[in-house]
C-alpha cells in the first residue's frame, strides 16, 4: 500500500509539474500576444474629417447647388402652374354643378379627379428627377474629393480614415487620429492647378 500512495504522489507531483509547465507557456505567450497588441495599436494611425463640409467649399459644389437651384424654380413654376389650371376648373365646376346634368357634372368631377392626380404624380415625379439628378451631379465631385482623401492617406500611411459628417463617431482622441481636413483642402487645390 505505501507504494501505490508514493506512486500517486509521484504521478500527482508529475502531473501538477506538467501543468506548471503548460500554465507558464499559457502565461508567457498571453504576454506576448498582449506585447504585440500593444504595440499594433500605438502604431495604428488614422485620420479623421466631415466630408460634407469639405464638399460645402468647392466651386463645382457651389455651382452645382446654383444649377440644382435654378432646376428646382423650373419645377416649381410648372407645379404652380398646375395647381392654378386645378383651381380654375374647380371654381368653373363650382360655379356651374347646379346648371350640369348628371352626365355632365359627372364628366366634370373626373376631370378634376385626373387633374388633380396629374399634378401630385408631378411634383412626386419633379422630386424624383431633382433627387436623381442632384446624385448625378454630385457624383464627380464626390470622385474628386474621395481621390484627394485617398492621397492623403497614402501620404501620411493611415490604416484607414473616418468620415464623421453622419455624427457617427461621437468621440475621435486626438492624440490617436489626426484631423485631415487642412490637409484635403490642400490636395484639392494641388489637382486644381495641375
Amino acid at each position: 500500500m505505501p507504494r501505490i500512495v508514493g506512486y500517486l504522489l509521484i504521478c500527482n507531483t508529475i502531473i501538477n509539474m506538467k501543468y506548471l509547465k503548460n500554465l507558464r507557456q499559457a502565461l508567457v505567450a498571453l504576454f506576448m500576444v498582449m506585447t504585440v497588441s500593444a504595440n499594433a495599436q500605438s502604431a495604428i494611425k488614422f485620420g479623421y474629417l466631415n466630408t460634407d463640409s469639405l464638399l460645402c467649399t468647392l466651386p463645382e459644389y457651389v455651382q452645382m447647388e446654383n444649377n440644382m437651384q435654378q432646376l428646382r424654380e423650373k419645377y416649381k413654376a410648372e407645379t404652380e402652374y398646375n395647381e392654378q389650371d386645378f383651381r380654375r376648373r374647380y371654381a368653373e365646376f363650382l360655379a356651374g354643378q347646379k346648371q350640369f346634368t348628371q352626365n355632365i357634372l359627372t364628366k366634370r368631377q373626373i376631370d378634376l379627379q385626373q387633374s388633380l392626380e396629374r399634378g401630385m404624380a408631378y411634383r412626386q415625379q419633379a422630386d424624383s428627377l431633382l433627387r436623381a439628378t442632384r446624385k448625378q451631379m454630385l457624383q464627380p465631385i464626390r470622385q474628386k474629393l474621395n481621390h484627394a482623401i485617398h492621397a492623403v492617406g497614402l501620404e501620411r500611411g493611415y490604416e484607414y480614415i473616418l468620415n464623421t459628417a453622419n455624427g457617427a463617431y461621437p468621440f475621435i482622441n486626438s492624440l490617436v487620429g489626426e484631423n485631415i481636413t487642412e490637409a484635403v483642402k490642400e490636395k484639392l487645390a494641388q489637382q486644381e492647378q495641375k
